[in-house]
């Protein structure tokens, strides 16, 4: 891992957004594995700034999105396509049909998770995948257990994954039980991974993911046994690391 702790904001953001759009001016045609959260979406307003100065194409990109509520309605301010829209794909020049979430809401979610890993299959793999990390130490919707699940799945959700994003939505209630996620597998087949971790509340799980040992506890701690993984962190994120 090359872990590297920003003292400001700004170097945080243009050091993500470079490393995006670097790929893509090396590689146009690019699959990028990209992420919802706060942590991410300072980077993809930096890559929109860069994009709008001649800086950037994302003409011939392609995207593939970590995890999607199930339930909730496409158009729903919290969906994540919804969020994917507002934050990065209605500001650049992607071409939509090769932007894609999970849908939360197929009939057969089972077939939609086999569906989106032959997606992968076939187009994939993923150049470059944006990570954040939940304080649990969830990638994508992958949840602490005693296992994990190499493909795309179905997730429950835990009450303090659920509690942590309630403030995204009105109450606790209107929080989805449920998410369809990438799994570890899916995940650890980018070629370069890059993690994306703000605020002091994330320095536990950061230690854990980092410098603590590979356990399906911390999903997070997987990303140790991959080959490129950048790690950037601002100060509170990166508090407790040794």
């Amino acid at each position: 891992m090359n872990i590297l702790k920003f003292h400001s904001d700004e170097d945080f953001v243009q050091t993500g957004a470079n490393l995006i759009a670097s790929l893509l001016q090396s590689n146009p045609k690019a699959v990028l594995g990209l992420a919802t959260g706060s942590s991410p979406v300072g980077v993809y307003a930096r890559l929109v700034e860069m994009y709008n100065k001649g800086l950037v194409s994302f003409a011939k990109a392609s995207s593939y999105n970590l995890d999607e509520y199930v339930g909730l309605p496409v158009d729903h301010p919290q969906s994540y396509r919804s969020f994917m829209n507002g934050h990065l794909f209605n500001h650049v020049d992607i071409d939509p049909a090769r932007t894609h979430v999970p849908n939360g809401n197929a009939a057969d979610l089972a077939a939609e998770c086999l569906a989106y890993d032959q997606m992968l299959e076939n187009n994939g793999p993923v150049d470059l995948q944006i990570l954040g990390i939940g304080s649990n130490g969830h990638i994508g919707f992958n949840e602490p257990d005693a296992s994990l699940s190499s493909g795309t799945h179905v997730v429950d959700l835990l009450d303090e994954t659920r509690e942590a994003n309630a403030r995204f939505f009105e109450k606790l209630d209107d929080v989805p039980r449920q998410a369809v996620t990438m799994g570890i597998g899916g995940i650890l087949k980018a070629k370069q991974i890059v993690l994306l971790v703000r605020g002091q509340e994330k320095a536990e799980a950061v230690r854990n993911a980092v410098e603590g040992p590979i356990t399906t506890q911390c999903p997070a701690s997987l990303l140790q046994s991959h080959p490129n993984v950048v790690v950037l962190l601002d100060e509170g994120a990166g508090q407790w690391l040794k």
